[in-house]
């Protein structure tokens, strides 16, 4: 498996290995997977279908066991690294109280082939991904008689997603970060600095000397290739999963989703290049550092060891933004990937912090 570090969270390009792991290989456990998670209560919802958002086609998945329940959009991370294919590890659960609406963002994942590159290429932009999101939600909403819903934005899709809460607070029961970002610069600098006392620590002189030649570095030119050149020292310290350095099988996962095939996961890593090479230049003044207060509850749901999107930057903004109502939890044994690493946890989370304020 060939894999490439993205700026916000690992993705794979996943390629087959030589000893012909085919596509068909992987059936049986697919199917295996898909019965464990079919929904088969009677008001439950089981669906993908595409949209057109700000002009770009998008593929959307929905899944819940009752959809009377609230409605949970999630944004994934990236940009481009999609988490439709990862999401059997984890949602299942989620699903019972929530209809979870996960969506391939413009350029990611299966939405990938559905447009053209050059034509998408000048349209990614944060605001154009916000207005995105925005659409979807008015569209969700229609189709399933809802007022609000809960947003959750992860890594990159935390910035879609608290700029949807900025500028549409109206549109949410609450905003739910995980793995958030708030300055991209800022983040850069704190993930660096900590991989580099890690690896100092450690006795890695190449690290240290790898990391230092990236200077001025997050300052002046702002490219992945710059980004990619701490995190692949970062992930084995723990900075993406706490106390895991290999994700090898992780990154497997998606051979055994219901949601991906073959081509999905083909069309997965092109787009994740796509996504993060086009649009990480555009992102170096990206900040939420003015902003002081929101006009929506929020819940930051951060891992203790999270230094791929560095947390204690996040709980520095929280500490001081003003919201109607504002809860952070730490989740002890966790990096960047909380909802995988305490799935407990994260689950008990959505239950005691976020849930209750779906309430009319």
């Amino acid at each position: 498996m060939k894999l490439r570090i993205a700026a916000f969270i690992l993705f794979a390009a996943i390629t087959t290995p030589a000893a012909a792991q085919t596509d068909d290989a992987y059936a049986p456990a697919r199917a295996i997977v898909a019965d464990i998670g079919k929904i088969v209560t009677p008001n439950g919802v089981q669906e993908t279908f595409e949209v057109m958002l700000g002009g770009a086609r998008q593929v959307v998945n929905v899944r819940g066991s009752d959809k009377a329940n609230p409605i949970l959009v999630f944004v994934h991370g990236g940009p481009g690294a999609v988490e439709m294919p990862f999401a059997w590890t984890f949602q299942r659960p989620w699903e019972d109280v929530f209809t979870v609406v996960q969506y391939d963002q413009r350029g990611a994942g299966r939405s990938y082939p559905l447009n053209d590159p050059a034509t998408l290429a000048p349209t990614m932009t944060v605001e154009r991904y916000r207005d995105d999101a925005i659409e979807l939600i008015d569209l969700l909403k229609q189709r399933y008689g809802k007022r609000q819903v809960v947003l959750m934005g992860h890594s990159w899709g935390s910035i879609v997603g608290l700029s949807v809460a900025v500028k549409r607070p109206d549109l949410l029961y609450t905003y739910v970060g995980v793995g958030q970002g708030i300055d991209f610069r800022e983040g850069e600098k704190t993930g660096m600095a900590w991989t580099r006392a890690k690896a100092l620590a450690a006795g890695n002189t190449n690290a240290v000397a790898a990391i230092d030649a990236l200077a001025p570095y997050p300052a002046g030119e702002f490219t992945i290739a710059k980004a990619d050149g701490w995190r692949k020292y970062a992930i084995p310290y723990g900075a993406l999963m706490y106390n895991k350095p290999d994700l090898d099988l992780y990154f497997q996962t998606p051979r055994l989703s219901p949601e991906y095939s073959e081509a999905d996961r083909k069309a997965w890593g092109q787009g994740s290049a796509f996504s993060v090479t086009t649009l990480w230049p555009r992102l170096a003044d990206v900040s939420f550092q003015k902003v002081t207060k929101m006009d929506v509850p929020i819940v930051f749901l951060l891992g203790r060891h999270d230094y791929t999107v560095p947390s204690p930057v996040a709980a520095d903004w929280f500490a001081r933004v003003k919201a109607p109502s504002k809860k952070l939890v730490w989740l002890e044994h966790s990096a960047h990937m909380p909802m995988v690493e305490e799935p407990g946890h994260f689950f008990a989370a959505l239950l005691r912090d976020v849930l209750p304020l779906t309430k009319e």
